[in-house]
């Protein structure tokens, strides 16, 4: 179980990766904000705490793998990156420009990435080879593969997934980030899955519900994914679309929007209120 004061350390952490990621966007630039913003803590968790990932060797053999099945949000993973010094942080403000070095999707040309993921659906299946590679390799690496709640619409998701449990694949974590908003509107209504972590169990996964915004439950619920035998884990992770930003919240309308000047002033100046009270 984490202490409070690692808790607290990963939450600070959240927010300067939420402040990266507005800052990479900018002012008048698209971006995927609300689903970038709603995995800030998972992200936080996994790269500044739970993986095996040495920043200063992070092509080691034995590293665990972070894979971004929902390769829009790509800027929040960039933002780790950045704050671990992988990706200098003067390309911060090139996200999605010619002559920037951050593309709109992962790209393995770009330090720390594992694959080229965001054709939405594939991301389980590179999972799932990886893991099989490294089970082969007698690798102690882990792999985590974070999808949306609204690709998992795709149907070769829920191939990969019978296929990670064919193979009892316990070195595989799924995070669904449910922050129940996709492009065009709520997932209820574009493509409704109810029942979401029976259907994950009855393909033979070992499933645990989680606040995705609870650093502390985040921390605990990757120790027990990692310490389950014999079967792939999801974490079905709650989450709240543009999480940290008030009027990006909750709403579709910032899953891949510009800002304005002044929505960036307090977008920023949110995200710094919060870490100010974490202190």
């Amino acid at each position: 179980m984490a202490t409070p004061e690692e808790i607290r350390r990963i939450e600070r952490i959240a927010c300067d990766l939420r402040t990266d990621v507005i800052t990479m966007i900018g002012v008048g630039k698209v971006g995927h904000i609300g689903g970038s913003c709603s995995l800030a803590e998972i992200a936080a968790a996994l790269y500044f705490s739970k993986m095996r990932f040495d920043p200063k060797n992070y092509t080691d053999r034995d590293r665990d793998r972070f894979l971004l099945s929902k390769g829009h949000t790509v800027p929040i993973q960039y933002a780790a990156l950045i704050e671990l010094g992988i990706i200098p942080r003067e390309d911060i403000g090139g996200l999605k420009t010619l002559k920037g070095k951050l593309q709109g999707h992962p790209d393995m040309k770009t330090p720390g990435m594992e694959a080229v993921t965001g054709s939405l659906g594939q991301g389980l299946s590179i999972g799932v080879g990886m893991a099989l590679a490294l089970r082969y390799a007698k690798s102690p690496s882990h792999v985590y593969v974070v999808m949306g709640d609204g690709e998992i619409a795709e149907g070769q998701i829920w191939e990969a997934a019978m296929a990670a449990a064919r193979y009892k694949l316990d070195s595989l974590t799924g995070i669904v980030d449910r922050n129940r908003f996709q492009a065009t509107g709520a997932t209820k209504d574009v493509f409704d899955i109810p029942n979401l972590e029976d259907k994950w169990r009855s393909f033979g996964w070992n499933v645990i519900s989680v606040d995705g915004h609870d650093v502390g439950a985040v921390l605990d619920a990757l120790d027990a994914a990692t310490t389950t035998k014999g079967i792939p884990t999801v974490l079905i992770a709650e989450t709240v679309k543009g999480k940290g930003i008030s009027f990006a919240e909750n709403t579709s309308a910032f899953h891949n929007a510009s800002l304005t000047q002044a929505q960036y002033d307090q977008a920023l100046a949110e995200i710094a209120e919060a870490k100010r009270k974490l202190q």
